[in-house]
């Protein structure tokens, strides 16, 4: 199994060669990679993402088949099926490495950020699932200077969402708990900017490999 340490340095490298205009599309989706992947999958890490349309995870970090174990919801959020998803995985697979990738200009987050001043019961029925998820971790911003700052407030909102979210895996999950603590699973938070297309890293890189995604 790839180490975290090697899977981070890879998704660094590859979000490098997406921004910068340079993916091999041919070496990562060939037909002898198909064949080889036959046999099953060893993904080297697991990515859980917004379902946006503008952040095909593949492609943001340039890996091809078999390289990323991918879940997708709408505002990266952690259900009970995105949960399990993970837990499959880091236990079948043996990745060591789990990402959770917010977004700028997240549709699902602004929706959240949009009914924070009104009472829970009253949300839209048809975003409840995702808002209800969302909604616990920018509760406080609702109660800082960035209420009346929208920009701020939305950035802030994604940021700490994310955080949330890594929370949730950390401490919500005996499975994932024990493989951090015993098989060097590592549990990071990052955010894709959809103007840019670089990926930061920012929540739980332990300060050993801070080098590796400040560069």
């Amino acid at each position: 199994m790839i180490p975290a340490e090697e899977a981070l340095t890879r998704l660094v490298d590859g979000n490098k060669r997406f921004v910068a205009g340079v993916q091999n599309f041919d070496a990562t989706a060939s037909s002898a990679k198909r064949a080889e992947l036959l046999e099953g999958q060893e993904p080297m890490a697991i990515i859980l993402g917004c379902s946006d349309s503008r952040v095909p995870l593949e492609l943001v970090f340039d890996q091809g088949l078999g390289d990323l174990f991918v879940v997708r919801v709408a505002g990266n959020v952690v259900g009970p099926t995105q949960l399990e998803s993970i837990e499959f995985s880091a236990s079948a697979h043996g990745a060591k490495l789990v990402v959770v990738l917010g977004h700028s200009n997240c549709a699902a987050v602004a929706a959240t950020v949009a009914e924070l001043g009104k009472p829970e019961e009253e949300c839209s029925k048809n975003m409840r699932a995702i808002i209800g998820r969302i909604r616990p971790a920018l509760e406080k911003l609702y109660e800082t200077k960035f209420k009346d700052q929208p920009e701020e407030m939305h950035k802030h909102a994604v940021r700490e969402n994310v955080r949330a979210c890594v929370d949730h895996l950390r401490n919500g999950s005996s499975i994932l708990a024990d493989l951090a603590n015993n098989q060097g699973l590592m549990i990071i938070g990052a955010e894709y900017s959809l103007e840019t297309g670089m990926v930061e890293f920012f929540e739980g890189v332990p300060a050993s490999l801070r080098s590796i995604v400040e560069n």
